[in-house]
C-alpha cells in the first residue's frame, strides 16, 4: 500500500514540487515556533507557583560551548533579571505577549501552508480527470462494448473525487504532521531521553491495535466502488429504456433488481464505515493510555524526589508529548482514508492503463489526399478468438463509385466499415488507402478523409450550429446554412426558437428521428469528406422522412466514394456494386439487376422485402 501510495505521488506530484517544498519550509518554521511557544510556559510556571528557588546568572557563550543547559540557564537569568526590575507581574505579561506573538507567528505559518497545498490538490484531481478523459476518446470502440456507462462515469466522478478527499488532501497532512512528529519528539529526546524511551515502549502495541483497525479498508473501499457503479450503471440504463419499461409494465422488475442493487450497496458502506467510525476512538483511547501512563511515571518520579526530573520541565514534556500524540491521530485518521482512495486510484488505474491496441508507427506516412482506391486485401477480424466476424473478405471501393454492403444481421457489415476509419484493427489481411496500408499512416490523416453518416444519429446538447460545425474548424454561418439546406434540414431549423442558436437536448431529444438524421448529414456536408460510410442511415426512418433523407444523402454522395450498409434495398439499386455478406464473407457481387438474375442469397433478400 505504500508503494502504491508514493508510485502516485510520484506520478501526479511533480509539476507542483515547489508548492510541496514552501510547505515544508512553512511547516518546519511553525513547528519550532509552537515548540518555543511552549518553552515559554516553564517561567511562566515558575513565576506563578514559585516552584524554582534557585539564582541564575549570565554565562559568556560561543558556537563551541552552546549547549541545552546553557541556553535553560541563561534563559532562566534573563528572566530573573526581569523580575528584579520590572517585578513579577509585567514579566508575566511580557512572557504571555511573547506566547501569544508566537502562537499567532505559528497559526499563519500552518494557515500559508494550507493555502499553498490548495493548488497543488485541486490541480492532480484536475490532471487525473483529464487524463482519463483524454483515454477515453482515444480508446477503441471495442473497449467500451464491453464496459457500462454508468460505471465509467463512477470511476470519473465518484473516484476521482475519493482520491482528492484521500490521497491529494493527505499530502498536507503526510507533510505536516510528521514534521511536528519529528520536531516534537527531538524536543521530547533533548528534556530527557529516559522518558522518552518509555514511552516508545509504551506506544507500540497502541500502534499496533490502530494498525489492526484498518486492515481490509482498500478492499472493502473497492466493493463499496463497484457496488456504486452497479447502481449508476442501472440508473443510466433505466433512462434510456424508459419507454420500453413503461410498454413492458416492468417498473416493479426494475425496482426489485435496484433494491437489490442498493442495499447491497448500504451493506457494503455500512461495514466500511464502521471500520472508519472505529478509528477515531481507538486512537484517542490510545493516546489518552500513553499521557495517562507517562503523566504517572514522571509524577512517580517527581514524588520520589531523586531529581530526575523538575515539575515545571515535566509539564513542558506532558504538553509537547500532547503535542505529538494529535499529529499521530492525524496520520492515523489519514492512514483510514488512503486506503479508500489507493482502493479508487485502482479503478481509475483500470482506464488510465487500458490498453489501446490502435496503436500509430512512429514516423507514420501522410496521407492528405484521396485519389485511387479503398482496398481490402483477405482482411479478417474476430472480436473474441476462435469466432471469426469478418473472413478473408476482398473489395474495393473506387474513387467516385458507390459500393453497397447488403446481408442479414450479424453478417458483419457494420464491422467491416468500421474497419476503414480504424475503429478496431483487422486481425488478418490489410487495408489499403490509394496503396498504403492505413496502419502506416496518420490515424488524423485517415479520418480526415472519412465522412460519417450511421443509422443512430449521434447529437450532442448544444445549438444547431455547433452541432453541424462539430470538428470543422472556422465554419462561417453562410456555409452551415448552405449545407443544412442540402440537408434539407435549413427549413425545420429555421422554425424553431432561436434558428441555428437553439439547443438540441440531450442527444437531439427535442427533434424527430428524420431530423437528427438531416443535422448529422448536414455535418457530414460541411466537413466535405472524399470518402463516405453510411450504415443504415434511413432504416429507422418513415416513410416521409426517408424519403427526405435519401434525397440528402443522394447530393451528399454525387462525386464522392461512398460504402453503404443498406436495409431497405431499395435505396442502393443504383449502387456501382453491391456485396452480400453472410457469416462474414462475401458470397455474392454485382450490380442490382445482375444479382437478381443470380437467383440467390440477395435475390432471396430482396423477395422478402416486398412482402
Amino acid at each position: 500500500m505504500v508503494k502504491q501510495f508514493f508510485d502516485i505521488v510520484f506520478r501526479y506530484f511533480k509539476p507542483y514540487k515547489m508548492y510541496i517544498v514552501w510547505t515544508i519550509v512553512l511547516n518546519f518554521i511553525s513547528q519550532w515556533l509552537n515548540v518555543f511557544s511552549f518553552v515559554v510556559l516553564i517561567p511562566i510556571l515558575n513565576i506563578l507557583f514559585k516552584i524554582d528557588q534557585n539564582t541564575y546568572t549570565y554565562k559568556e557563550w560561543t558556537w563551541d560551548t552552546l549547549n541545552k543547559d546553557l541556553i535553560v540557564n541563561n534563559g532562566y537569568a534573563w528572566v530573573q533579571d526581569m523580575i528584579s526590575v520590572h517585578g513579577a507581574f509585567l514579566t508575566l505579561c511580557l512572557m504571555g505577549t511573547i506566547l501569544i506573538v508566537m502562537t499567532a507567528l505559528k497559526c499563519t505559518g500552518y494557515w500559508a501552508s494550507a493555502n499553498i497545498m490548495l493548488p497543488l490538490s485541486t490541480g492532480v484531481v484536475r490532471d487525473i480527470r483529464l487524463q482519463m478523459y483524454d483515454k477515453i476518446t482515444h480508446l477503441p470502440l471495442g473497449f467500451f462494448s464491453a464496459e457500462r456507462k454508468g460505471d465509467i462515469i463512477v470511476r470519473m466522478s465518484t473516484d476521482v473525487q475519493m482520491v482528492e478527499s484521500s490521497v491529494t488532501s493527505a499530502i498536507s497532512t503526510l507533510i505536516q504532521q510528521p514534521i511536528a512528529i519529528i520536531i516534537c519528539l527531538s524536543t521530547l529526546l533533548t528534556v530527557s531521553w529516559q522518558l522518552t524511551l518509555f514511552v516508545f515502549i509504551v506506544a507500540i502495541p497502541a500502534a499496533w491495535v490502530m494498525g489492526s483497525v484498518t486492515k481490509k479498508l482498500k478492499s472493502q473501499s473497492a466493493n463499496v466502488q463497484a457496488g456504486l457503479s452497479e447502481i449508476m450503471a442501472q440508473i443510466e440504463e433505466t433512462l434510456s429504456g424508459l419507454r420500453i419499461i413503461k410498454a413492458f409494465i416492468a417498473e416493479d422488475k426494475m425496482q426489485k433488481r435496484f433494491n437489490f442493487s442498493n442495499n447491497e450497496f448500504r451493506r457494503g458502506m455500512l461495514s466500511m464505515m464502521m471500520r472508519i467510525n472505529a478509528g477515531h476512538p481507538v486512537s484517542e483511547t490510545m493516546g489518552t493510555i500513553i499521557i495517562v501512563v507517562v503523566l504517572l511515571f514522571g509524577g512517580w518520579l517527581i514524588l520520589e524526589g531523586d531529581g530526575f526530573i523538575d515539575a515545571s520541565t515535566f509539564i513542558f514534556y506532558m504538553v509537547i508529548l500532547y503535542s505529538i500524540i494529535n499529529p499521530i491521530k492525524d496520520l492515523t485518521r489519514q492512514a483510514y482514508m488512503i486506503p479508500l482512495g489507493l482502493a479508487s486510484m485502482d479503478r481509475i488505474d483500470y482506464i488510465l492503463k487500458a490498453e489501446n491496441p490502435i496503436k500509430e508507427l512512429e514516423n507514420p506516412k501522410e496521407l492528405d489526399s484521396f485519389n485511387d482506391k479503398v482496398e481490402l486485401k483477405d482482411v479478417s477480424f474476430f472480436y473474441n478468438e476462435g469466432r471469426d466476424v469478418l473472413k478473408h473478405v476482398n473489395l474495393t471501393v473506387p474513387k467516385g463509385k458507390t459500393v453497397a454492403l447488403v446481408g442479414q444481421s450479424g453478417s458483419g457489415k457494420s464491422t467491416l466499415v468500421d474497419l476503414i476509419p480504424r475503429y478496431h484493427d483487422v486481425t488478418g489481411g490489410e487495408i489499403l488507402v490509394d496503396g498504403k496500408n492505413i496502419k502506416d499512416v496518420r490515424i488524423h490523416d485517415l479520418r480526415a478523409l472519412i465522412g460519417n453518416v450511421n443509422q443512430e444519429a449521434i447529437l450532442f446538447n448544444d445549438t444547431f450550429y455547433n452541432n453541424i460545425t462539430f470538428g470543422v474548424e472556422n465554419a462561417t454561418m453562410e456555409q452551415v446554412i448552405e449545407a443544412a439546406k442540402i440537408a434539407n434540414a435549413h427549413e425545420f431549423i429555421m422554425e424553431t426558437e432561436k434558428g441555428y442558436d437553439t439547443m438540441l437536448g440531450d442527444r437531439g431529444s427535442r427533434l424527430s428521428g428524420g431530423q437528427r438524421q438531416r443535422v448529422s448529414i448536414a455535418r457530414a456536408i460541411l466537413k466535405n469528406p472524399p470518402i463516405l460510410i453510411l450504415d443504415e442511415a434511413t432504416s429507422a426512418l418513415d416513410t416521409e422522412s426517408e424519403h427526405l433523407v435519401q434525397e440528402a444523402l443522394d447530393r451528399l454522395m454525387k462525386s464522392r466514394t461512398t460504402v453503404a450498409i443498406a436495409h431497405r434495398l431499395s435505396t442502393i439499386k443504383n449502387a456501382d456494386i453491391i456485396h452480400v455478406l453472410y457469416e462474414g464473407e462475401i458470397v455474392e457481387s454485382g450490380q442490382h439487376e445482375e444479382l437478381i438474375a443470380k437467383n440467390g442469397y440477395y435475390k432471396r433478400l430482396y423477395d422478402m422485402q416486398q412482402l
